[in-house]
């Protein structure tokens, strides 16, 4: 945490220096509980599969539940919750989270599993978002890239700490004790965002109706896809990451967990870098992300010929995340009054690019017979989203509110 965010917050949210930290501490635990449920599943299907004597692709469906949940929660909710204080949203949010992963705890079936798991999604993208606003409430404008990337931690750290460690509960004492265990951390957070978070009002003139006539925006959705075609060139190789270095790197199986911390590790510093180059020039950032993340996919299949370089182009692959924040911020911009819609569609970007750099990423795989063409598909799909961009940066009025640097 920088000093200049912890000493100059605004004096209306009544935090600063200490306040201020555990305020994004406690946002960050309900969201590296939400974090660790969305990649935990990846982990434990094999013992799911077992357990609920399912096939693994049928076990899949709980990965493609939650996507859709978070597809369809990410705007119901932001719409929904307009009117609502941003602490007793994110409160609200946290807890149907929580429920929803406790409710697991009885599952004897695929079909109620796959019920949790949408329910679990439902809530993702829109507490993130209203994350996200009033995280961004809590310090100057020339700060906001920052905050947004301290709220996003969670996320990432989710990757690095949380998923390991819920995927080690799971198969030592049940699958259904991992998500116990996340969704009793998620309600921790939420009891923790009652009583250090500071109250902060509604987006002034928030309503149902000003959240949907956003929607017509075509700026919004240009925006759009942007993450979501942009972001699916990292899912693209991630989603066989762990085949990819196994059979074309030379990794053994053992070591593939310190391979995915080091992802998460690359995903924390991309978010931290992310948020404060935003606050010096946020679509320079991005177009600048974008390019990295085509540069690095176009380079990735030679990167993963040796195990030395294929750890490095995996943490360097986690560090495509440091878009995040500075998307983050750019969809808030563009939704005006309906920030947290914005900021809450991003998420559904990103499950609409996980999806697609995972079919994508299938497809190119069956038709090369191999791995080592993944990167070039999402070096493809990196360029079509900097091609989207550039269209974005050379035709929308970008600009922002006095105060805020958006070169």
């Amino acid at each position: 945490m920088t000093s200049s965010l912890v000493n100059h917050a605004p004096q209306n949210t009544n935090a600063t220096g200490p306040a201020l930290i555990a305020a994004f501490l406690a946002i960050g635990l309900s969201g590296f509980a939400i974090g660790t449920s969305e990649f935990v599943v990846m982990g434990l299907l094999p013992d799911i599969a077992a357990d609920l004597a399912i096939s693994l692709p049928q076990a899949g469906h709980l990965v493609s539940a939650y996507a859709i949940g978070v597809m369809i929660g990410a705007p119901l909710f932001a719409v929904l919750g307009a009117r609502v204080p941003r602490r007793r949203l994110l409160i609200l949010l946290a807890g149907l989270h929580s429920l929803a992963n406790l409710a697991a705890l009885a599952a004897d079936g695929q079909t109620y599993l796959l019920i949790t798991r949408f329910a679990a999604g439902l809530p993702h993208g829109a507490y993130f978002g209203a994350a996200a606003v009033l995280g961004a409430s809590l310090v100057p404008p020339a700060n906001r890239g920052r905050a947004v990337g301290y709220v996003m931690l969670g996320l990432t750290m989710a990757m690095l700490v949380g998923t390991p460690l819920a995927t080690w509960v799971g198969y030592a004492y049940g699958w259904r004790i991992a998500f116990g265990m996340i969704g009793a951390v998620c309600l921790l957070g939420a009891a923790s965002i009652r009583f250090v978070v500071p109250q902060v009002s509604a987006q002034e003139g928030g309503s149902l109706s000003t959240e949907l006539r956003s929607l017509a925006n075509p700026r919004l959705w240009l925006a759009l896809s942007v993450a979501g075609v942009g972001f699916g060139g990292m899912f693209c190789v991630f989603s066989y990451i762990a085949p990819l270095l196994t059979t074309v790197s030379g990794l053994s199986d053992s070591n593939l967990p310190f391979a995915l911390a080091l992802f998460g590790a690359g995903g924390v510093v991309g978010t931290l870098l992310g948020g404060r180059f935003a606050d010096v020039a946020l679509m320079r950032t991005i177009g600048g992300a974008l390019l990295y993340t085509t540069l690095l996919l176009a380079v990735f299949s030679w990167l993963a010929g040796r195990v030395p370089t294929a750890l490095l182009g995996t943490f360097l692959l986690g560090g495509i995340v440091s878009i995040g924040p500075g998307l983050q911020i750019w969809l808030m911009d563009v939704a005006g009054q309906a920030k947290t819609l914005g900021a809450a569609l991003t998420h559904s970007a990103i499950n609409f690019a996980n999806a697609l750099g995972a079919w994508l990423g299938g497809l190119t795989i069956a038709a090369s017979g191999g791995f080592l063409s993944l990167g070039w598909t999402g070096a493809l799909l990196g360029l079509g989203g900097l091609l989207l961009f550039g269209l974005a940066f050379a035709t929308q009025n970008t600009s922002v509110p006095a105060g805020e640097n958006n070169e």
